[in-house]
């Protein structure tokens, strides 16, 4: 058998499965798609043109852009030619473009739209190799730029190329241990560090995925997340080795309308999905007539008790099989076609997922495979099994992976998943392992009977000056559940007493203010409003009712504007950059401990 490959594998899907559909996207509201046959195609005419420019075996190349069929055929073009993918996201800053493009030594660089194109353009004079920009977005207005050209005439290019097929004789050669990306973290407590993920390192992710999770080539996985995101550019690799059908999602906005037009079987997504969702239908149920009120909550209520057995593999009683039936047909049914109507189930991560949100969408029928990962593990750590599993951890650890609970309380891995390290970056290599070769991965947990339950950060603890510990993810996480609450960053390290600055979710406010007759002159004038500010006190105390009195937030002030990632307050990937927040509302936070 050949060594395992990214590329390889693919070429032999696409073997296998011809004209059956492998992408399916919409473009202008039209949905369309590429079969296999001729996504195989496309990567072979960008593998030329790349061969064209002179990329050689492990030259970085990078892809910036939003999710679109583009970015896989850039994608597999790159690998096909022993490349290594650099993916920058959509929604960097030109300046952390550049740090990236600097690092990695980029010459050619996919872009997506026009916001993409121009800050790479912005950029240019600071980044010294770049030699070639590849827009994907036809519609771009190139500007006379000799450097640039649109994918389509990328491809043209490559379609024009003589001699024999680049991609056999490089593949040839290539190993497991080949290098297949470059995935930077998002940095919230330093710059960016480059993780080095090998092609084993994703095979071993896929061996363990399909141990443990039932998948076959009749799936569809709706791709929502950010391919420059680990978690969903590994899961949309081991869909297309599965031989699913892949729908891409290029507006996160309309993510229910996609769910509802594609009806895929599958789809990653991190725990604020299920927690707007949540909200969203508990915000309209506190409205509801008290009989359909108690309609709901009985129907919730018989869902839980067939998931409770359904999930031991216990059969179901026959009255509860009655039970179970009606109030699937009177609301759980409503609640499953608002995320097309399809689900096998959803893998989830990238943050704390709160556990009666996890057991609602089980009781509506809608299964969440909670699992654990970071970009140093190519997403692959630990994830539910599809029985006997346990709602409120992340799951067992997968196959091939080991974890241990280190000093401090971190969750500490060992297996075929992790990094070959950190690119140019040695000393900071060797920092995140430990003497005898476990990952540290920055992470508090605890493991009862085999099961991983994550707690906060190591680096997010708060000591407040009585000398309390707190974990702010777990009340951002209560908190954030409300259906008012877009944002939330908590402070309280060497303080008195918990703060919290809060984003309101401002559509939800500015609805519920109208309704009130509560004026909505400006933003600014709305969160400063004392009855506001009362509403959201009273909301804060009921989600906070069950945590410590140290715990509970004392004081908190409302922003009339959120937290960015052009204004340096969070990452691409939505994390809070705490120190930044901290020194941005240096005045209102001091104001909160007068």
């Amino acid at each position: 058998m050949a060594p395992f490959h990214l590329a390889t594998a693919l070429f032999s899907r696409i073997d296998r499965y011809g004209d059956r559909a492998a992408i399916r996207y919409r473009k202008k509201d039209l949905w369309q798609e590429h079969s296999w046959k001729s996504l195989g195609e496309q990567i072979r005419a960008a593998a030329r043109a790349l061969f064209a420019l002179g990329v050689g075996p492990q030259e970085m190349v990078a892809l910036y852009a939003t999710n679109c069929p583009e970015w896989t055929i850039a994608d597999f073009a790159i690998l096909a030619l022993r490349g290594v993918v650099v993916p920058i996201h959509a929604t960097n800053t030109p300046k952390q473009a550049e740090y990236i493009l600097d690092e990695a030594e980029i010459r050619i660089a996919f872009v997506g739209g026009k916001e993409q194109y121009d800050r790479i353009r912005a950029v240019r004079g600071g980044v010294h190799g770049l030699r070639r920009i590849v827009v994907f977005d036809s519609d771009v207005d190139l500007a006379g730029e000799k450097s640039a050209v649109h994918f389509r005439d990328f491809l043209a290019e490559g379609r024009r190329g003589e001699g024999e097929d680049p991609i056999a004789e490089r593949l040839q050669e290539a190993s497991p241990d080949d290098l297949a990306t470059l995935i930077y973290t998002s940095g919230t407590t330093g710059e960016p560090k480059g993780v080095m993920l090998n092609h084993s390192n994703f095979h071993q992710a896929f061996i363990a995925h399909e141990e443990r999770l039932a998948v076959s080539d009749r799936d569809i996985s709706l791709c929502f997340l950010p391919l420059s995101h680990v978690f969903e550019r590994t899961w949309t690799y081991f869909a297309l080795n599965e031989g699913m059908t892949v729908v891409s999602c290029d507006d996160t906005a309309k993510i229910l309308e996609y769910l509802q037009q594609s009806r895929p079987t599958i789809m990653c997504a991190v725990p604020r999905f299920y927690e707007k969702i949540y909200a969203t239908v508990f915000e309209k149920l506190e409205s509801a007539p008290p009989l359909k009120k108690k309609l709901f909550l009985w129907a919730i209520g018989v869902g839980w008790e067939a998931f409770l057995l359904r999930k031991e593999q216990q059969p179901l009683p026959v009255l509860l099989q009655l039970r179970y039936k009606l109030a699937e047909a009177l609301v759980l049914k409503k609640i499953q076609a608002a995320v097309g109507g399809r689900i096998r189930f959803f893998p989830c991560a990238g943050a704390p997922l709160s556990q009666k949100i996890e057991e609602f969408f089980h009781s509506a029928g809608i299964t969440i495979a909670y699992g654990y990962g970071l970009t140093e593990t190519c997403a692959t750590v630990t994830c539910h099994e599809q029985f006997h599993f346990r709602p409120g951890t992340v799951g067992k650890p997968i196959l091939g992976v080991q974890i241990r609970i280190g000093k401090d309380g971190e969750i500490q891995v060992k297996g075929e998943t992790v990094m070959k390290g950190y690119y140019k970056k040695p000393a900071a290599t060797a920092e995140a392992f430990t003497s005898d070769g476990w990952f540290r991965t920055g992470d508090v947990g605890i493991i009862e009977e085999g099961y991983l339950s994550i707690t906060d950060r190591i680096k997010d603890l708060m000591k407040t000056s009585g000398g309390k510990y707190i974990a702010p993810q777990l009340i951002e996480t209560l908190v954030g559940n409300d259906y008012y609450v877009d944002q939330v960053s908590i402070i309280g390290n060497s303080r008195p007493y918990v703060t919290a600055l809060i984003v309101p979710a401002f559509a939800a406010l500015e609805d519920y203010a109208a309704k009130h007759a509560i004026p909505i002159d400006s933003r600014e004038a709305l969160v400063a409003d004392p009855w506001i500010i009362a509403f959201y006190a009273k909301r804060i105390a009921e989600h906070t009712r069950d945590l410590a009195d140290y715990e509970k937030i004392k004081k908190f002030v409302l922003l009339p504007q959120p937290f960015t990632q052009e204004g340096g307050e969070i990452t691409p990937t939505m994390k809070l950059r705490r120190k930044a927040i901290s020194e941005k509302y240096q005045t209102l936070i001091e104001k909160l401990y007068e």
